[in-house]
């Protein structure tokens, strides 16, 4: 069946779309080993299959949007281009409307230092769009519906994407990591967001893999500059510490006022790292979807 019928941008003006939750909680559930700079990518490029079934217990809890393994993948044709081919066939075995997003994590995923919620690499825009550059590429050529710019902690590094997308007639979403009411880097959220506004081929704006505290905040600070869609997919608050590569999670989790984002202008609702499938579940039920069949 097909995934989807039309455009993600069509299905937000009408209503909230579901995403999905952490795929590397999923996969260390399922007993995969997650060890390596390369992280989900080392289950995609060993054990494709249980990629896929992480992604098919998401779609059982009812997300109608699938983010791809190809967060921390690099450069390499063959797994980018298995990472979408791999959630795609998740999204045609659902009962449902799924969308496939392929995400495209930012130049600190692939050091694996944890400089991806730092920013500031040292590299100039140029050099951070010949990165992205033939990734974006061999995404785009899988055929997925919308690429996931996300967890983007430098403005600086978000101008640079937009420029690769400018002019292709992708569509794509991009999302801030962010703390403290700025990104990672620093930098205002207005600002950030702003660079955004005028791109026709940015669908919607926000945040993920942050404090579900950050959230209102930034939805707002991005409403204020364009009318764009916003999404919110949030972790459970925990820090990840690089150097022990562990998550230390908050002693008093942070409550997700789902009908406040919504207010806010939120439509791609989900969550990222240690979010898993109950999670999601109990969101498609906030978000008044139907059980998925």
């Amino acid at each position: 069946m097909p995934r989807a019928t039309g455009p993600l941008a069509h299905a937000l003006a009408r209503g909230p779309v579901l995403l999905d939750g952490g795929l590397s909680n999923q996969l260390a559930d399922q007993g995969c080993d997650l060890s390596g700079d390369l992280w989900t990518g080392r289950v995609l490029a060993e054990h494709p299959d249980r990629v896929e079934a992480a992604h098919t217990a998401y779609v059982r809890a009812g997300a109608e949007v699938l983010i791809t393994a190809s967060y921390q993948v690099g450069d390499d044709p063959v797994l980018l281009e298995r990472s979408v081919r791999v959630a795609d066939s998740a999204a045609r075995a659902a009962g449902h409307e799924v969308w496939v997003a392929a995400s495209v994590g930012p130049y600190g995923a692939v050091l694996a230092d944890g400089s991806e919620y730092r920013g500031r690499y040292g590299l100039g825009g140029a050099e951070l769009a010949a990165f992205h550059r033939p990734r974006i590429e061999a995404l785009l050529a899988a055929g997925p519906d919308v690429l996931a710019l996300e967890t983007v902690p430098d403005a600086d590094e978000a101008r640079a994407l937009l420029r690769v997308l400018a002019g292709t007639g992708a569509r794509a979403w991009l999302s801030y990591t962010v703390a403290g009411g700025r990104t990672r880097a620093g930098q205002p959220l207005a600002e950030a967001f702003a660079l955004a506004a005028d791109a026709p081929e940015v669908i919607a704006v926000g945040v993920n893999c942050c404090d579900p505290a950050d959230v209102l905040p930034a939805l707002e600070a991005a409403a204020s500059v364009t009318a764009k869609p916003l999404l919110a997919y949030p972790n459970d608050g925990s820090v990840w510490d690089a150097g022990t590569r562990t998550w230390h999670a908050p002693a008093d989790p942070a409550p997700w006022p789902v009908e406040a984002w919504r207010a806010a202008g939120a439509r791609l609702i989900g969550g990222c790292c240690r979010i898993g499938p109950p999670w999601i579940a109990g969101l498609r039920s906030a978000l008044h979807r139907p059980p998925p069949v």
